[in-house]
């Protein structure tokens, strides 16, 4: 797709009861919908001429929209030089050929946008081949009868020839024949993965991994927390490939940090599928913080689509000593929206309450680490240790192998240390200092 593309945005949302996102449980905004759909399509370096928001009461099996509405817009985009059409809604093959016929112009639904943003921002070997893998899986299912340049046979094979393969059998073959050889490579990939992940359980550092919707701040949080420098702008899908660096928490435990994808409401089958091996840190992790972005008017619809993909995954959104929500962009609300929320938030069980931050100005990142700290440790054990003066060298490794929560010198000059550190870590501790004492 040409950058600098003139488009067309078009949000046909279906009103009746029971379609789209009510099915899902979470109403949502039409004209939020529509300006998600120009995020998306901005995402690609497409002109935006116009958004249109259309309400449907049905949806026509030829063209999706009425007659009279195809007609309508036929003739702005005509005027309007539109080279592209985007429909933020699931086109059939037919509906999607009858609609380029009418309108002169090419068009596309909300997978193939989603599909062409996710093949533009995916880096690593496996973000590619994903894609790759996505894109034939979508192209399989366009290869219908409607096109009719796929019905020409091609000649047999032997020496009596015969009838042949039709173009389009021989672009099905050949679109399994390349998913085949990806999904081969793919899993090589994730065998290698699988090993990294096995050795960073042999540290052992514990996970943390962010989720939430795309561009709810993720990236910039992770960027705040590790001083990485991830791609993080205003842009939905900004960050794609997934990223893990250490972070140190307060009491000197340190935890590796994974930003992920982001997550979109009606995300492509094929997508959900061919990136779940990116979110294997998601569904291993030790502990999840749900980014949303409390800013943002369709903030409550935005969460449960989340929590929908983490039930898809086998994890419960609701359990919060694994699971803490970080509500973000703090800065960007008014001081009654701050005073609602804060209020909003103390009313929640202890385990269960979010963590208001500003990833952009830092404000509340001391609150989510001891928030991540209270979790990590919660299968920790502490000990009470006593060391002489001279005893310099077990005292450097205290500090770099557990967390050190109070120190202080007794009567006679000794040091006397709580420490919090991995039951598998104690056989060690006890052989350094044996008298150590589990205190809880």
């Amino acid at each position: 797709m040409r950058t600098g593309t003139r488009a067309l945005v078009i949000g046909p949302y279906v009103t009746r009861a029971g379609s789209g996102h009510e099915a899902a449980g979470a109403v949502r905004d039409p004209l939020a919908r529509l300006d998600e759909a120009v995020g998306l399509a901005r995402a690609i370096d497409l002109i935006i001429v116009q958004a249109i928001n259309l309400t449907l009461a049905a949806i026509r099996p030829a063209t999706y929209l009425g007659s009279g509405k195809v007609e309508e817009l036929a003739g702005v985009i005509k005027a309007e030089e539109i080279a592209l059409v985007v429909m933020d809604c699931a086109l059939s093959p037919v509906q999607q050929r009858n609609l380029e016929r009418a309108w002169g112009a090419k068009v596309i639904d909300r997978t193939g946008l989603i599909l062409e943003i996710f093949g533009r921002r995916a880096r690593t070997r496996e973000g590619a081949l994903q894609v790759e893998l996505a894109h034939l899986t979508y192209q399989k299912s366009r290869l219908v009868r409607s096109w009719t340049h796929l019905e020409r046979q091609r000649g047999g094979f032997g020496f009596l020839g015969g009838p042949g393969e039709t173009q389009i059998e021989t672009d099905r073959r050949l679109i399994q024949e390349r998913m085949t050889r990806i999904e081969r490579d793919l899993g090589q990939v994730k065998r290698t993965r699988s090993l990294h992940r096995e050795s960073r359980r042999r540290v052992p550092y514990p996970i943390i991994a962010l989720v939430g919707y795309t561009n709810a701040g993720k990236s910039t949080l992770f960027n705040r927390l590790t001083a990485a420098e991830v791609r993080a702008e205003d842009l939905l899908f900004a960050t794609l490939d997934p990223t893990a660096r250490a972070i140190a928490l307060p009491h000197g435990a340190k935890a590796i940090l994974s930003d992920t994808v982001g997550f979109i409401s009606d995300l492509p089958t094929m997508l959900v599928a061919a990136f779940r091996a990116t979110l294997e840190d998601v569904i291993e992790a030790d502990v999840l913080l749900h980014v949303r972005d409390v800013s943002h008017g369709d903030t409550e619809a935005q969460a449960s689509d989340v929590q929908g993909i983490l039930r898809d995954l086998g994890i419960d959104p609701a359990d919060g000593h694994r699971l803490i929500e970080v509500w973000n962009k703090a800065d960007l609300l008014s001081p009654d929206e701050r005073t609602r929320l804060a209020n909003l938030a103390d009313r929640r069980p202890p385990e269960l309450r979010p963590v208001i931050v500003s990833a952009t100005s830092g404000e509340g990142l001391d609150r989510l680490l001891a928030a991540i700290e209270l979790r990590v440790a919660k299968d920790r054990k502490t000990y009470r240790v006593l060391l002489d003066p001279t005893a310099g060298d077990v005292l450097n490794w205290l500090y770099e192998e557990t967390e050190v929560l109070d120190r202080r010198l007794d009567e006679e000059g000794r040091t006397v240390l709580a420490v919090r550190l991995a039951e598998e870590k104690a056989p060690r501790l006890l052989r350094r200092c044996p008298g150590a004492r589990r205190v809880r």
